[in-house]
């Protein structure tokens, strides 16, 4: 005959690393998802800022010609700035966007405000807003070159 060895008694312990496990990848969960998507909002306002500079740059190019010939001040044509910004944003594919000149010390100057929205992926699972709009800025100068 063989001995069997008398069984313990349950303590009440059993599933408690479950749930603790449970706990523990939420926790693991949301910090990826912050550190995802966090990191993909700040490329995001990234590309906004580089996409205003961008147009905003091409919008002080178009300059005045006709008086700019002539030897009088370079000055912003407006509409023309209008059109290169907007056919920048446009080719880089973004259409959310204004523009405004400015008159600093006499000279006119061309801000452009970008604003693009990023889709979240992972907080969203969490209660987040699923999209967040971020904003970029940026303004120039005509600028020449002296003589």
């Amino acid at each position: 005959m063989t001995a069997t060895a008398p069984r313990r008694p349950h303590t009440g312990e059993h599933g408690r690393v479950s749930i603790f496990l449970a706990v523990a990848m939420t926790g693991v969960l949301a910090i990826v998802g912050l550190s995802f998507d966090g990191a993909g909002q700040l490329r995001t306002l990234q590309r906004a800022d580089n996409l205003a500079a961008e147009a905003a740059r091409a919008g002080g190019q178009a300059i005045d010609r006709a008086t700019a010939i002539e030897g009088g001040p370079k000055r912003i044509d407006q509409p023309q700035a209008l059109v290169a910004v907007a056919n920048y944003l446009a080719a880089a594919g973004t259409t959310g966007h204004t523009v405004s000149f400015p008159e600093v010390a006499g000279e006119t100057l061309v801000r452009v405000r970008v604003t693009i929205t990023y889709r979240r992926s992972m907080l969203g699972l969490f209660g987040f807003d699923r999209t967040v709009t971020v904003t970029g800025e940026a303004t120039a100068r005509a600028i020449t070159a002296g003589p």
